[in-house]
């Protein structure tokens, strides 16, 4: 799975804002983790090597990586962010 090209990122201080150039009309702002995942989807990759790169820059219990990895990619995949 992949970020789709139609979508742009941008990242200041602690904020980091997703836009779509054209289909979805809204933006996305998350924390440092949904910035760590979308930065990470920039190129193809799985859900577990996406928990595994979290898992080793981030002082977290695996299973809450793996439960924080699933909900966003549940949101990034609802408004057709990703290419599966």
């Amino acid at each position: 799975m992949k970020l789709k090209d139609t979508f742009i990122t941008y990242s200041s201080d602690d904020d980091y804002i997703m836009v779509a150039a054209r289909g979805f009309s809204g933006m996305m702002r998350g924390n440092k983790t949904v910035a760590f995942i979308i930065e990470q989807l920039k190129k193809p990759t799985t859900p577990e090597q996406i928990v595994d790169e979290l898992a080793a820059h981030f002082e977290a219990p695996r299973p809450t990586i793996e439960k924080d990895v699933a909900d966003i990619l549940a949101q990034l995949r609802s408004i057709g962010a990703i290419e599966e």
